[in-house]
């Protein structure tokens, strides 16, 4: 078995605050600015697995930076560099309570409440007659509140927003349309690499100067859905279940195994090859939306590869 990132003990000189969350570790410095590292955690219905998937860290985060490069010059964003396959660093912002989930198909979370019998996700109406992984007519935000570690993220309504006072309306209207712009754009990219980009949530928050950020990361397996392009009309039509390059595949494994993240459910043990065949689809996933080969990087001692790093880039 590889070697695994599962949380980092960084310590910088200027350090002020520090975050622990399901996949990610928040350092925050003095400078106005944070370094986020990504770890091979892995998260489903809002918990943590025990054990590491080789490589995701460096995917995430690489991937992220891919999109917000991409995409900086319709929504600016938070990253300034990426000194370490596994590390970010950008500006520090004060991040909204909320998270944009966009959806442009029937999937997921959106089609298990609707088979439930619902026909309003989020204070959103859909139609009646859809089948799952049918495309909507149009894309729809459906927000979520931010949990904390080790709690749910729980759908709410725009109006719900606003009438909590969580987000001002002002502030809201400019992450509806950042939303929109970035779906848009992540959806263009996909396509250009025979993909289809299914739903996907985008996180803001305001820096220092008070402008609205996309934050943490964009386009990413734990943050996306993708279908493949040339084979979804065929398999819709005839009933073929979508194959997909997300994180539902582990959910549906999870769920397949008596667990939904529900009170006194077990965590089922991931066999060793259950986890490389994740860590594969991930690379895929990587290779798929990028254009690019994935190189990995070295694992023989992941945190002190990430510490010399950050020591080259005056930081440790």
């Amino acid at each position: 078995m590889k070697s695994t990132l599962l949380e980092t003990n960084l310590q910088f000189e200027n350090q002020i605050d520090f975050y622990k969350g399901k996949v990610r570790e928040v350092y925050s410095l003095k400078d106005d600015q944070i370094v986020i590292v990504s770890t091979d955690r892995l998260s489903a219905f809002d918990v943590v697995l025990p054990k590491g998937i080789p490589y995701k860290g460096q995917i995430l985060n690489q991937i992220a930076k891919e999109m917000l490069d991409a995409t900086s010059d319709d929504v600016p964003n938070w990253l300034t560099s990426t000194p370490d396959p596994n590390v970010a660093i950008g500006q520090k912002c004060e991040a909204f309570k909320v998270e944009m989930v966009v959806r442009a198909y029937l999937a997921g979370h959106a089609w298990r409440e609707y088979k439930a019998g619902k026909r309003q996700v989020c204070g959103v109406t859909l139609p009646d007659g859809l089948k799952e992984n049918d495309r909507l007519p149009h894309p729809i935000i459906t927000p979520t509140t931010k949990a904390d570690q080790g709690d749910h993220d729980t759908d709410i309504s725009k109006e719900e927003i606003l009438k909590q006072n969580i987000v001002s309306a002002e502030d809201y209207e400019i992450l509806e349309n950042y939303s929109l712009k970035l779906f848009k754009r992540g959806t263009e990219i996909a396509k250009d690499r025979g993909l289809i980009l299914v739903d996907t949530k985008y996180e803001f928050g305001k820096n220092k100067d008070g402008e609205i950020l996309v934050i943490d990361e964009i386009h990413t397996p734990d943050s996306s859905r993708y279908f493949y392009l040339n084979t979804y009309e065929e398999y819709q039509k005839s009933g073929h279940k979508q194959k997909q390059l997300s994180k539902e595949f582990v959910r549906e494994w999870l769920i397949e195994n008596g667990f939904q993240g529900l009170e006194g459910q077990e965590i089922p043990d991931l066999p060793e090859e259950y986890i490389e065949s994740v860590s594969q689809r991930y690379i895929e996933l990587y290779e798929k939306i990028t254009g690019k080969e994935f190189i990995k990087a070295s694992v023989e001692n992941i945190q002190e590869r990430i510490k010399a790093n950050l020591k080259n880039f005056n930081l440790v």
